[in-house]
């Protein structure tokens, strides 16, 4: 079962953990997990018939397109990430004209630099240049090469960046803006084929997060494998925003789909007709709430 993942950041512990501490075999699911970087070409491999699952930050541009791509489980109510600058901005106004980094267009750190920008008062079309650049690795390159003047970054990249002299000029966590960031995708085609395998994969999906927030060390052990490093601030950021950002009961956001529908109406028509429903299927999540099964987990 090959499971993919587009970022070495703390939003994808849970798949990681999943696969290393034995989680999702236990529900008969030998997983082979596969980076495939930047969130609209994960998204391009799940549509392909490459990988079966996604671990993906967003999956509305894909469906509005006719691809039959839906979450059956979500790891991100709102963004936790920051806008990262050069230290020679110190305020809005600062990034008039400058180039921004985000990893695709359509991708989650796009839509987290939308909403930055707008909590800011610039205009996206007029007062910047947003960029696509890549991973984080080389978005972080690019502004050390001067190419870019700010990006987005995840918590677990926030020490990092600060140590190379970057600032925080917005942590976008502190917004409360309800979207749906990162989320397990599947296609409905899949599940029609694989019902009992998709319900495997989501109860290892689920008891994943789990361990992560009674498992701390063993957890860190993990992510320092996955993110080849060791740096005692990198893996605590990671780490906490995890356990205070993610829900035990990982269900989609319909008010966050809804905000990305509206934030996208007007560059396609047919985000106006579409419901966040279209987006999502709950039913294994349903099933084990009525099975028992996270009160089997302690989670209530």
């Amino acid at each position: 079962m090959r499971i993919a993942y587009p970022a070495i950041a703390y939003n994808q512990i849970h798949i990681w953990v999943g696969k290393d501490a034995g989680l999702l075999k236990k529900y008969g699911i030998e997983a082979e997990l596969v980076f495939i970087e930047g969130g609209r070409v994960a998204t391009q491999a799940l549509v392909a018939g490459e990988s079966p699952f996604v671990n993906i930050g967003s999956i509305v541009q894909a469906g509005l397109a006719g691809s039959d791509v839906v979450l059956v489980g979500a790891s991100e109510n709102t963004y936790a990430y920051s806008l990262m600058t050069k230290p020679d901005v110190s305020k809005a106004q600062d990034l008039r004209g400058k180039k921004l980094g985000v990893s695709g267009f359509g991708s989650a750190s796009h839509n987290a630099m939308l909403i930055a920008l707008k909590h800011l008062g610039l205009n996206p079309n007029r007062d910047v240049m947003i960029l696509q650049t890549g991973g984080t690795s080389k978005r972080i390159a690019a502004m050390q090469a001067g190419a870019l003047d700010a990006t987005i970054m995840s918590p677990s990249e926030v020490p990092t960046a600060m140590k190379l002299g970057y600032k925080e000029l917005l942590d976008i966590a502190d917004l409360n803006v309800p979207i749906q960031g990162n989320g397990l995708a599947t296609t409905r085609t899949y599940i029609k084929a694989n019902r009992t395998t998709t319900k495997a994969v989501v109860k290892g999906y689920v008891e994943s997060i789990r361990y992560i927030k009674t498992h701390e060390k063993e957890t860190k052990a993990i992510m320092s494998k996955y993110m080849r490093n060791p740096n005692k601030d990198v893996l605590d950021a990671g780490y906490n925003s995890f356990v205070k950002m993610v829900p035990n009961k990982p269900y989609p956001t319909l008010e966050g789909i809804q905000f990305l529908l509206d934030d996208i109406a007007k560059d396609f028509p047919k985000a106006k007709q579409a419901k966040p429903a279209d987006f999502v299927d709950t039913s294994f999540l349903e099933e084990l709430e009525k099975e028992g099964f996270f009160k089997s987990l302690g989670i209530n």
